[in-house]
This record gives structure tokens, sequence and C-alpha cells, in this order.
């Protein structure tokens, strides 16, 4: 591969002149590049197939190639690709449908808008893959019809299908009004019933631990009903009954939909299985007194008197389902309270601080907990005033968490760092209202906080005496030699940069001098 052409081919000030040389000389890699180009024009992206004919696919996909550029004989995976975008020709389905290789009726098998005749041989075609994928992608017309074909592979997949209607989804968890089944993955390795033990070696490496077949398809049948569980069009009354299933995987899948009615709620929240009760603790179906369970206090004396009282469910000893109690959209405040501590800080506030009331936002930020106020930190909507309370936290966690809240004055966001130092330099510079000077001084603090270098090194208002302390970071180069703000004759010297990744950052960034781009391509 050749970084600098390919680094070339993503640069966004690349001239037009430039990307028509680029295109004369593309390899594979390259024109993988290219084809991502929004700016591409019609007749590059004609000349570019021309050059490297696997990039037909991806500009197909990208809207850059109509039915008019595309011949299905001599390219039908092109063909395919417009197909599944609902912009090819409808005789293309039928001339594909009839060709040999399996894996392009597979892919016609999901595309959208098929005619008629088409779906009526994918679902009589002989290889089980091509019915399978059609079972999994079609129309609710088709699905019925599918939901009684013998294979399992294929009930599966329409119990995985969203538009299958709820009387064909529910016929599929019961068996009800549907023939038996006659083959399924286990029974199809052999000529008679099989069992694959579990413990045992696997015979066949597609097999799952615990495929079996005593002539029941019993395995099988497990997946069929599991698939049609994570289907939310299932309706939930085909499935209730699951909730005292021996399989472990029904019971946790059940417990994950948003639709279960209260009844059902009860049986799980006392499952014997750690994992179900943690799929249900974070399920906003719960209601207030049900919540509560999953997330009981901690004391042991509680727990046991819990554990002891024969109308309640015991209190859940498992980390897990804690967590997952706190991640659920309806848990009480004073329940978060007691379980902030044991939560990882998310990537996004908790979906219950998310959707908590002005007023209650006050009352997180001004809770004796700091894991509470690092939680509500979070929130990049918070008052001003609030905000700014966050901001002066004693605790540096709670700071490091609210200091990429826009609106921090610059006065404000210095303070922290004079406060707390290094804890929430990193934060700090991923504010998007760090001005120029605040980012410099943070990237020459000494020794170089490298974790605030990698947020300075994409910050749009960092400066070239910013991105310098950056290019010392092996691990933050790469993203500092891409920055704009770096001098064009600093970028054009990295392009003989060591580092293959650093070097093609340089080609890729846009303050690169065109005359530098143009000594990167071959000469005509």
């Amino acid at each position: 591969m050749n970084v600098l052409l390919c680094g070339l081919a993503e640069n966004p000030a690349l001239p037009a002149e430039l990307v028509d040389r680029l295109i004369a000389v593309a390899d594979t890699d390259v024109a993988g590049v290219l084809a991502r180009r929004a700016d591409l024009t019609h007749d590059q992206a004609v000349a570019l197939v021309a050059r490297v004919e696997e990039s037909a696919v991806p500009l197909a996909y990208g809207g850059h190639l109509t039915a008019a550029d595309i011949d299905p004989v001599t390219r039908p995976d092109a063909a395919l690709a417009l197909l599944d975008r609902g912009a090819g020709a409808p005789w293309w389905a039928r001339l594909l449908v009839t060709g040999p290789v399996v894996a392009r009726r597979e892919r016609l098998a999901a595309c959208p808008d098929l005619p008629s005749d088409v779906v009526e041989a994918l679902a009589t075609d002989p290889e089980l893959g091509v019915v399978t994928e059609l079972a999994l992608w079609t129309t609710s017309r088709w699905t019925a019809g599918l939901a009684a074909h013998p294979h399992a592979d294929v009930r599966r997949a329409v119990a995985a299908n969203e538009a299958a209607p709820a009387a064909v989804l529910a016929a599929l968890v019961t068996g009800d009004g549907l023939p038996p089944l006659r083959r399924c993955p286990v029974c199809d390795r052999g000529e008679g019933p099989s069992v694959h033990d579990p413990r045992g070696p696997r015979p066949h490496g597609d097999l799952l631990p615990g495929a079996s077949c005593d002539g029941s398809h019993e395995s099988a049948v497990h997946d069929i009903r599991l698939a049609a569980l994570q289907n939310p069009a299932t309706p939930v009354h085909a499935v209730a009954a699951l909730a005292d299933h021996p399989s472990r995987l029904l019971r946790q899948a059940l417990a994950a939909r948003p639709d279960l009615p209260a009844d059902v709620c009860r049986r799980l929240v006392a499952d014997p299985v750690a994992g179900v009760r943690a799929e249900l603790a974070a399920n906003a179906v719960l209601d207030d007194a049900l919540v509560r369970v999953p997330a009981a206090d901690r004391d042991p004396a509680v727990r046991r008197a819990a554990a002891h009282n024969p109308r309640v469910p015991a209190a859940d000893r498992d980390p897990a389902v804690r967590r997952a109690a706190a991640h659920n959209p309806r848990v009480p405040l004073d329940v978060l309270d007691r379980l902030a501590d044991t939560v990882r800080l998310p990537a996004e506030p908790l979906p219950r601080i998310a959707a908590a009331s002005p007023a209650e936002v006050g009352e997180l930020a001004r809770s004796g907990n700091p894991a509470v106020r690092m939680l509500v930190a979070q929130r990049r909507d918070l008052p001003a005033d609030v905000r700014d309370m966050l901001a002066a936290d004693p605790d540096a966690k709670v700071v490091a968490s609210v200091a990429a809240h826009p609106g921090l004055a610059e006065a404000r966001l210095r303070a922290m760092v004079r406060r707390h130092g290094d804890r929430v330099a990193a934060a700090v510079a991923g504010n998007p209202d760090a001005s120029p000077a605040l980012l410099e001084d943070l990237a020459g603090r000494r020794p170089l906080v490298r974790k605030a270098l990698r947020e300075i090194a994409r910050h749009r208002h960092a400066t070239a005496a910013a991105l310098l302390p950056c290019l010392e970071d092996a691990r933050t180069r790469p993203v500092a030699a891409a920055h704009p703000a770096l001098p064009p004759p600093l970028v054009a010297a990295l392009l003989t940069d060591a580092d293959r990744q650093t070097a093609s950052s340089a080609a890729a960034n846009p303050s690169l001098p065109p005359s530098a781009m143009s000594r990167l391509l071959p000469r005509r």
C-alpha cells in the first residue's frame, strides 16, 4: 500500500486536476479511498471504474454511478449494489436470479422491491443460504410461506424479520399451525438423529456448543424462539410463558423486552440467574416498586431481612445487577444515589440523569455523594449556575466530568487546572470553547500530559504552537499531522516521517501545499 497516495486521496483540498491524475495511477487501495470522496464527479467515477474494476461496488453504493453505467452481465456485483439501493433495473434481478454464483443470489435475496417472480424463484432456490437470506429480508407478503419451510434456518430467519406479521411470529414461537420441522443444522450433519455433546469435541466448526438434535430439533427450536424474542414485532403474549423456560438465554432475552406485563416482571425479578435479573434491572418497563428490588440497599442487615421476607424478592447482591439498575431510565433518584459508586462513568449521561428535571438537576448537583455529582456533571445542557458550581467542586473527578461543558469561561477553565493540575488537563483541553492561548499553555506543561495532547491535536482552536508539542508524542503525532493549523512547510516535511501513519496524515492534511501534492504523483 502506498500510504502517501492513500492519504492524498483522502485530502479534501485536493484539486480536481490532481484527482484526475491520482485516478490515472490508482491501485485497489487508493481507489477504495477515492471512491469515498463526496466531491467525485460522475466522469471521475466512470474513469475510476475503468482503472480499478473493484471500485464499481463502492461507487454504486455511494451514488456516483447510475444504471446507465452498469452492464449486469460484465459487472454483476455493481448491479447488485444498485439493486440494493433500489436504483437498478427490474430485469437485472431476473437475470441474476439464474446466475451460477450462490453468493450473488444470496445478495440478491436481500435486495428490496424485487419482482414477484424473482422472489418465488429465490424461495425455491436449491441453496439453503439463498432461501434463508430471503426469509430474513423479504416483506410480510412472503413470510407466512417461508415460516412453514421444512428447515429450521429459514424459520429462524423469518423469526428475526421485523416485517413478519405478528401472527406468523407467534406461530414460530409456539409451533401452532406450522408443519413439523424436518431439518436442522445438527441433523444435516448425519443421516439420522444426532446429539452434539456440548462437553465433547465439536465435529463441525459451525455448530455452537450445546447444539443437539434427538429427532425433535431441540436446539434449532430454541434458536427460533430466541430470534423471535429479540424481534420487537413479536407480540409479547406469544413469549410471556418463556419466563419459566429452563433456558437462561431465552429468559434473558425476554427480560430485555420493553413491553413486558407486570406479572412477567415479577417472575423475572426473582430469577435465580444474575444475568437475567441484570437485563431486567435496566428495563424501563419496571415500575417504581420493582425497580428498587435489584437496586436494593447494600447493607448486609437489610439484605438479610429482605432475604427472609417471604413476600419480598431477595435483595440483589450481584454488582452487575445493581449497575444495570443504575442505567434504568426510571430508577428513583434516592436509589441512584446508592448505586452511583458502583457505576463506571459512561460515555453518555445515564438515562435517568439525562431525563432529570431542572429541580432534580439542582438536587443532584448538591448531593453529598461526589459520584452522583460526577454523573450529573456529564450533562452538557446544565444551567449556568449549576455548571459553574460543579466547575468549582472540590473533587477532581467531578471537575473533570464538567470540564467539557460549553460556555465555561476561560478564567474558570484555568482555575480548574490550577486547583487540580494534570488530573483535569485533558478534560479541559477537550472543552469546545478552550481558547488557542489556553491550549498552548496546556500543551506546554512538563512533563507532557499525553491525554491532553490527544485532545489538543484534534481541537479546532489548536494553533501551530499548541500542535508542536503534540508531535513529540508517538501516539498523538499522526493526529496532529492532519491538523490544518500546522504550517504548510512542516506538513510537507512530515511526508517523509518514519511513521507511515504520520506521513499518510500529512498527505491528507488540507494545508499541504498543492505543489507538494503534485510532487507525490508520478509525472504524466
